[in-house]
């Protein structure tokens, strides 16, 4: 079925996301440096997962929700699909709460509420990130559980925002989910999912959750990569069918 997880013989695990009459177009989540023609491959009968639980908080990790910051493992015992179902319109409350970003002509003139989904759209080096960790900042000793996601980003980068978190004590309630930008395609594109799995974790638990993807252009490009490889016939400025769909999926499950 589509969106299958399949395992090779030497380990390395892969989804299938092209089911055609005589062949079935797999992307890996890993490097496959070991996979050669002929290899062994079957099929597990389950969609992506990852497993949650409240012990991610304060620690970067992973498209595949493994700790990448060096302070050991990460136990838990639930998992959560990486997408699944979103509600529906008639269980979602309507936006009446403000979600305090901490930036004065934001909350003044623009504000944001808790349910609502915000672009931040600018040029390069004009602050776009800077927005977006000043308002997990701003959310301490709010009851607001933060993910921010870090897709396709230098690790320089990535280390600056997680070093300030950690001075600021932001990570004490804050998830990093962190792709590089030497990441494969697979797992950058993936990066949003498992940060709205965790989020989802958080929110069907009567916890308020924030949730920063930075940037959703970058999974857009790995999206493309995938789909050029797998095949798919580009749209318009070189973005290929369906690629607005799925990077957008994430967000279709917000409320």
């Amino acid at each position: 079925m589509s969106g299958e997880l399949v395992e090779f013989a030497e380990g390395t695990r892969g989804i299938a996301l092209n089911l055609e009459s005589k062949n079935v177009g797999i992307v890996l989540m890993g490097d496959g440096l070991m996979i050669q023609e002929g290899s062994f491959v079957k099929a597990t009968g389950r969609i992506a997962q990852i497993p949650v639980s409240e012990a991610y908080l304060g620690r970067v990790i992973n498209a595949l929700a493994k700790p990448i910051d060096g302070r050991g493992e990460i136990v838990a015992s639930e998992s959560r699909l990486i997408e699944s179902p979103a509600p529906g319109i008639i269980s979602r409350r309507s936006v009446y709460e403000p979600l305090q970003t901490g930036l004065i002509a934001i909350d003044s003139m623009i504000p944001i509420g808790r349910g609502q989904r915000e672009l931040i759209i600018g040029d390069r080096q004009t602050g776009k990130t800077a927005v977006a960790t000043d308002t997990i900042l701003n959310q301490k000793g709010q009851d607001v559980i933060c993910v921010y996601v870090a897709i396709g980003q230098r690790a320089s980068s990535v280390a600056q925002v997680v070093t300030t978190f950690h001075e600021e004590g932001a990570m004490e309630y804050t998830i990093v989910v962190a792709e590089m930008a030497d990441s494969p395609a697979t797992l950058q594109y993936l990066a949003p999912y498992t940060g709205a799995a965790l989020a989802e974790y958080f929110m069907y638990r009567e916890r308020h959750t924030l949730i920063i993807y930075d940037d959703l252009s970058k999974q857009a490009q790995a999206y493309r990569q995938m789909s050029l490889l797998l095949r798919r016939p580009p749209r318009p400025r070189s973005l290929s069918r369906g690629c607005f769909l799925f990077a957008f999926t994430p967000f279709r499950k917000s409320r």
